[in-house]
């Protein structure tokens, strides 16, 4: 795909707003519900003959075209995962089929997008305030046939016209900004966020073999992104543990194969070890020095339980000669009824250097049609909050905690959605850290979010 049609796209869908914020979701087609009334269609031939029957599990597994909108409650009883950020699955009860559809021949296209206006403030003497904009754009294209599925996938933002030192998010860190280690603040992303393809064959009954890769993609390892998750689906800020969990999100240079069944997926990438440059306009060169395992399983459609093994090379520019091993583990759950959360750990540990572990949980109820309320908890051991070699704490490591709790009023409009609301953080942390955070910092952050949902 060329450079100029996708920074084109992006610019269209975006909004030409300065920032991103992923937030994946699949799908949101018009559906007819098993006894809708029909009396007002005349013209019966524009309803597809699979509209008129019930799915079969095989239907529903194998994704057939127009029946899992259809009946879309009866599969979702089928399905025991749903798709999230790479290869990584979900419960199956995930909302991710929101977007656009179009059928265009055999080949179904989703387009999905979002843009939000945000503010953010956090206390103390490294705090700092901020008015921002995020945004992204998703396109992706999927075929079925008689042995199997194709699917393309982009996703890209315009986030690069931010400055490289992104927007405050006390006591994150990870990747530079003028060739400093960027501290207390989420960095920008690149415009290439996804650039990938998918291959499933049939090789026995619910059972496929697949491919997946690309120049920019995600290796198996670790749980779905953040802005992928229905846990986090309206929380604006990214987690602070982020470069433990979901930090490959953006991998320049990824293959992955896999074996996967209704409930069990068993995978393996070679991927670019390192982390994104600061150049975040352009694709960079793929190295595939690393690799990763995960194993993912689906007990029903409530639950994605996974765990995964990396080894990295020399991910980080600030730790040269450093290699990581990555593990995670953690649990996903959906009720199908509008509440879905997480909780998830990771030891990183540097070669040579010392480990360090995270805990995350987060959790997104939508109360009803109109009300959600979301929060976050994270503990972190992080040695790269002072990176002055001159500062005494210097490579010390400091078990952080961030509490979190917010809201979204949710208003329709139309295709789109717009999402009102806000969040309110504090934080724990050792006396030591009085002096460069203060006693007691808190931050919060306010947000009008516009996505498009069908």
């Amino acid at each position: 795909m060329k450079h100029s049609y996708l920074l084109a796209l992006a610019c269209a869908t975006s909004l030409a707003t300065p920032a991103f914020a992923q937030e994946q979701d699949h799908s949101g087609m018009d559906m007819d519900m098993p006894g809708m009334d029909m009396s007002g269609h005349d013209d019966k031939k524009s309803v597809s003959k699979n509209a008129m029957r019930m799915p079969t599990d095989d239907d529903c597994w194998n994704h057939v075209p127009d029946i899992p909108f259809v009946h879309i409650e009866k599969c979702r009883s089928i399905w025991p995962s749903s798709e999230g950020s790479g290869t990584a699955r979900l419960p199956g009860n995930e909302d991710s089929m929101r977007g656009h559809h179009v059928m265009a021949g055999e080949w179904m296209l989703m387009l999905h997008g979002s843009v939000s206006a945000q503010y953010t403030k956090v206390t103390g003497p490294r705090g700092d305030d901020k008015l921002y904009a995020t945004s992204m754009a998703m396109l992706t294209a999927e075929r079925q046939t008689d042995w199997g599925r194709v699917r393309f996938i982009s996703m890209f933002s315009l986030e690069p016209l931010m400055k490289n030192r992104g927007y405050p998010n006390l006591f994150a860190t990870g990747e530079t900004a003028g060739g400093l280690p960027i501290v207390d603040r989420q960095h920008p992303h690149d415009l290439f966020m996804e650039l990938s393809a998918r291959v499933d064959v049939n090789v026995a009954d619910d059972t496929t073999l697949f491919l997946y890769g690309g120049p920019v993609g995600e290796p198996a390892l670790g749980p779905s992104a953040f802005m992928h998750r229905g846990s986090a689906r309206y929380n604006p800020e990214p987690p602070i543990t982020h470069h433990w969990f979901d930090s490959t999100h953006i991998t320049y240079g990824v293959v992955t194969a896999g074996i996967a069944t209704r409930h069990f997926q068993l995978e393996s990438s070679v991927f670019t070890g390192r982390e994104p440059d600061e150049r975040r306009w352009n694709i960079e060169k793929p190295r595939f020095d690393s690799w990763a395992v995960r194993a993912t399983f689906n007990p029903s459609p409530s639950w994605a339980l996974q765990a995964s093994y990396g080894e990295l090379k020399q991910p980080e520019s600030t730790h040269p000669g450093e290699n990581e091993h990555r593990t995670t583990l953690s649990a996903h759950y959906a009720n199908g009824s509008g509440l879905s959360a997480m909780a998830a750990f990771s030891a990183k540990k540097r070669v040579p250097g010392t480990t360090s572990t995270a805990w995350l949980g987060e959790v997104n109820w939508d109360i009803d049609n109109a009300n959600t309320l979301f929060g976050r908890a994270e503990n972190v051991a992080n040695d790269e909050l002072f990176p002055d070699h001159d500062d005494p704490l210097h490579d010390r490591s400091f078990r952080v905690s961030k509490f979190q709790i917010g809201y979204a009023r949710r208003v329709p409009l139309g295709p789109f959605e717009l999402a009102l609301g806000g969040t309110v953080a504090t934080y724990a942390k050792p006396n030591a850290l009085d002096a460069p955070y203060g006693r007691h910092p808190m931050g919060y952050t306010l947000f009008a979010k516009l996505s498009l949902v069908e």
